[in-house]
């Protein structure tokens, strides 16, 4: 098995390290969508809900392996929502633009306004997914009220 891809430039990834980042990030999205697709069609209602990283839409000069599997994520989001919005499938992709507040990454030197709050996150996702049909969100980035973007 492949190592895991890290923020690299185009010298430090393998070959390798790059399909992985390929088929974790667009593969994966593919097949999961794919897998639950038919269910919801004949449901008539369903929501798919893919999350990406701020590489996804501004890949860094480190983001050679993890970007563009994050950009294929966001157009599989944006085709699935044309296709399966008129079905009754909300599809929405979300940009995570900052660093989450998870026990095993505490960073001791950044304060609490610096980062995003895992609660947070999720009651935007739960507002995502009962929104009401006549105004769906399609693409939604989540940051920091600090952060410079």
């Amino acid at each position: 098995m492949p190592r895991p891809a890290r923020l690299a430039n185009i010298d430090e990834v393998t070959d390798e390290q790059f399909e992985n980042c390929m088929r974790v990030n667009a593969l994966g999205a593919f097949l999961c969508a794919k897998e639950c697709t038919s269910g919801m069609i004949v449901r008539g209602s369903g929501v798919m809900l893919f999350t990406s990283a701020t590489a996804g839409v501004k890949a860094g000069a480190r983001s050679i392996a993890v970007g563009p599997g994050n950009f294929a994520k966001r157009g599989l989001a944006q085709s699935l929502a044309r296709d399966l919005g008129p079905k009754g499938i909300h599809v929405a992709w979300i940009n995570i633009d900052g660093v989450i507040d998870l026990p095993h990454r505490q960073r001791p030197n950044t304060s609490k306004e610096d980062i995003l709050s895992p609660d947070a996150i999720a009651e935007t996702y739960w507002h995502l997914a009962h929104q009401d049909r006549s105004a769906w969100t399609m693409e939604l980035e989540l940051r920091p009220f600090k952060e410079k973007f």
